[in-house]
């Protein structure tokens, strides 16, 4: 069965989040060979945008952006892709798992008396329907859920789906009718208005959507313990992030604390230097595919989930690591 499948990309200081391309590799999955994934974008860069949603594997996209738009604005996408859902009756509708996302997606999904599964890790064909898998109980269990009947909305979490390599963006064609369209955006009726955004966290790389990851805890003893880790996660494209403890104690802000009360990611690697490895931090990056743990204390918990452990000192270890990755990198 064969389906129209729209994704709600999502920007990030103008630029396409990475989990809005990995979004559009799920869709293509959901809408068959013969399907049509349709993409959505608000954004100021309209055709640079649409070439890079084409590139990644969309048959059509639809730019709501205009000269001043510099942030996604979540009520006028909400209203925009209300009437641009009436106008495609797609069968699903594809969002990241994100701030933007979870606030979208509800909404999107009682005005289409759709059906909606959120957090979504992994996607399986079974005959003409499909099942979505999802962590439940912060991570400790997944379960597999399908939908009765369509139209599905669905979120996606970062990190757990391969963008389409079959699209390669030098390859794109000049944009014309047939892939590209500019529609009027819909001005809601603004209850709230957004006049400046304060960047909490310094990381070059978001959290959430980081292929590797370098995470301390309350074994950096203090806010410059996170200066040998930061110079790790730099030597390797990295992002910095913290356990709930560290940033109880004051060594780092909130925006960096991974955990069940704090963000959920799934790098590549994650290297963990000195958290002990409590349950709340764990389910917050136990989905990563290799786990490095660096602490003092053999007995640790953090070694029994770790794919590989080293014991002792991360001031001691830490620098040697980085200096080994810059002379290899």
């Amino acid at each position: 069965m064969n389906r129209q499948v729209l994704v709600i990309a999502e920007l990030r200081e103008g630029k396409l989040r990475q989990v809005s391309l990995e979004s559009i590799a799920a869709a293509r999955l959901l809408a068959g060979e013969a399907g049509t994934v349709f993409a959505f974008v608000s954004g100021a860069d309209k055709e640079q945008l649409a070439a890079e949603l084409l590139a990644s594997g969309a048959d059509r996209v639809f730019s709501a952006g205009n000269d001043q738009s510099t942030r996604t604005d979540t009520e006028s996408v909400f209203r925009t892709v209300t009437r641009l859902i009436t106008r495609l009756q797609p069968s699903a509708v594809i969002l990241g798992h994100t701030a933007f996302g979870k606030d979208i997606a509800p909404r999107l999904a009682a005005r289409m008396n759709a059906g909606q599964i959120s957090d979504v890790i992994a996607i399986e064909q079974c005959g003409d329907t499909f099942s979505f898998t999802r962590p439940i109980y912060a991570g400790k269990a997944f379960e597999k859920r399908r939908f009765r009947q369509e139209p599905w909305v669905v979120t996606i979490r970062p990190n757990n789906f391969q963008p389409s390599d079959d699209h390669a963006t030098n390859s794109v064609q000049p944009l014309d009718s047939s892939s590209f369209e500019a529609i009027e955006p819909e001005q809601p009726d603004l209850r709230t208005v957004v006049k400046h955004i304060v960047k909490r966290a310094t990381g070059k790389t978001d959290l959430s959507e980081a292929k590797i990851i370098v995470s301390g805890g309350r074994g950096v003893r203090n806010a410059d313990g996170f200066k040998p880790l930061a110079e790790l996660a730099d030597s390797l494209g990295g992002a910095v992030g913290a356990s709930r403890g560290a940033c109880d104690a004051g060594y780092c802000d909130y925006s960096m604390q991974i955990g069940q009360t704090g963000k959920v990611v799934t790098p590549e690697l994650y290297i963990a230097c000195g958290i002990s490895g409590a349950i709340q931090h764990v389910a917050g990056m136990s989905g990563s595919r290799v786990i490095v743990a660096i602490n003092k204390d053999p007995e640790a918990p953090i070694f029994k989930i770790a794919d590989y452990g080293l014991v002792g000192d991360l001031f001691d270890i830490v620098p040697l690591l980085t200096e080994e990755f810059k002379r290899l990198l």
